[in-house]
């Protein structure tokens, strides 16, 4: 009964973790865009035109209350009106139109307006970049624990260009026992800088495990464990990438008595 619980504890803090991942705070996160140097003159409009405005060319352009399809749509800006981009989220730019109105406005919607010289608007593509300045990650997947299924959850934190700290708390449902563990792991990724990215990582914490009640002298076991895993991050886009690990649990019993789990697991995360 005690696993069942846990399990639906660990289910929602996974289900809880993604929603908030796509609820983001975007003022938290968003990306002032820096105006330009040049103040060139512009063709009459209906509102004054600052350095980041640009015209709309497309028949018309959906403005959303949030930075994703997900958030509704609440006005439109029509053809030749003028925007002007206040903050980027991802590929979602938050703009004022001349008449004060402010949303979000996917990239792609984008791409074919106009500065005030007249030129088309130039967007970098944001996608590997802002993998490769991420600061913050968590992330969950799924595995197998020796011969067991698993669950497991992470979160981690950028110190360099190829050092992180990262924190996971995992659980094992065997057909004997339930365990937990948790460890706290220094990772290395030293060429952080490709998509494609391999890291290492070794760490220590605590592992506990969890006889079935209905074994005979079943005893519950919570012990020091220490960590070590090779793995490969692929960044596949916007703000998501997969992972992929092989790791070694070495549990401490007993001064004298250690016993290894292998595990292998593969999931998903999200970064900002």
């Amino acid at each position: 009964m005690g696993h069942c619980i846990k399990t639906k504890a660990v289910t929602l803090l996974l289900t809880g973790m993604f929603a908030w991942a796509n609820g983001y705070a975007a003022d938290e996160s968003a990306t002032p865009v820096a105006a330009s140097s040049s103040t060139p003159s512009a063709p009459a409009a209906s509102g004054p035109i600052s350095p980041e405005s640009l015209q709309v060319t497309e028949p018309y352009i959906e403005l959303h209350t949030g930075p994703g399809r997900g958030f509704p749509v609440t006005q439109v800006v029509l053809r030749h009106e003028w925007i002007e981009i206040e903050l980027r989220h991802t590929d979602w730019y938050r703009v004022r139109t001349a008449k004060g109105q402010v949303g979000w406005v996917v990239r792609q919607q984008l791409a074919s307006t106009l500065t005030a010289a007249g030129v088309r608007k130039s967007f970098r593509d944001i996608v590997l970049d802002d993998f490769l300045n991420r600061s913050l990650q968590m992330g969950a997947a799924w595995g197998r624990f020796k011969s067991e299924p698993a669950l497991k959850a992470w979160a981690g934190y950028r110190m360099s260009e190829t050092l992180s700290l990262e924190f996971t708390l995992g659980q094992v449902q065997g057909k004997f026992a339930g365990s937990d563990y948790w460890h706290v792991d220094l990772m290395a990724e030293p060429w952080s800088d490709q998509r494609w990215s391999p890291f290492a990582s070794i760490g220590v914490g605590r592992f506990k495990n969890e006889p079935n009640t209905s074994l005979v002298g079943a005893t519950t076991s919570n012990a020091k464990l220490t960590h070590a895993a090779v793995g490969l991050n692929y960044h596949v886009s916007d703000r998501f990438l997969l992972r992929a690990d092989y790791g070694l649990h070495t549990v401490y019993l007993s001064d004298s008595v250690t016993t290894e789990y292998r595990a292998s697991s593969i999931g998903v995360a999200f970064f900002f």
